[in-house]
């Protein structure tokens, strides 16, 4: 049987929880840095029906922020359009058809926009 050489050291009496990775205290981990995701450079404008009882959501894809910017900007782009949604797997869901809105305020960013789907 191979030992296993990942792992290790996950809580000091010293520092408290550590990184297994760089071993470091969770608070200073350098690892774990929040990374962008990779995509194609278009951001995509979508409305989607499925698994919504017939109520109809706009998705926004392939905003190049991590996780914590796109929730602020989801945040903004809620308040322009004057609906709720979520962030859902780095995929804003805006409640209703909001594509006309939305467009124009993520080519103001410098985006480039496509609507896709129906």
């Amino acid at each position: 049987m191979a030992k296993k050489t990942t792992g290790g050291l996950v809580f000091s009496t010293e520092q408290g929880r550590m990184c297994p990775e760089c071993r470091n205290p969770i608070t200073d981990c350098s690892c774990r840095e929040a990374q962008r995701p990779e995509g194609d450079g278009i951001v995509r404008v979508s409305r989607e029906t499925k698994g919504r009882k017939g109520k109809g959501v706009t998705l926004v894809t392939g905003i190049p922020m991590d996780e914590k910017e796109l929730k602020a900007y989801a945040k903004v782009l809620k308040a322009k359009c004057g609906t709720g949604g979520t962030v859902k797997d780095n995929v804003i869901e805006i409640q209703g058809d909001q594509r006309e809105v939305l467009v124009p305020l993520l080519e103001q960013k410098g985006w480039v926009v496509k609507r896709s789907g129906g």
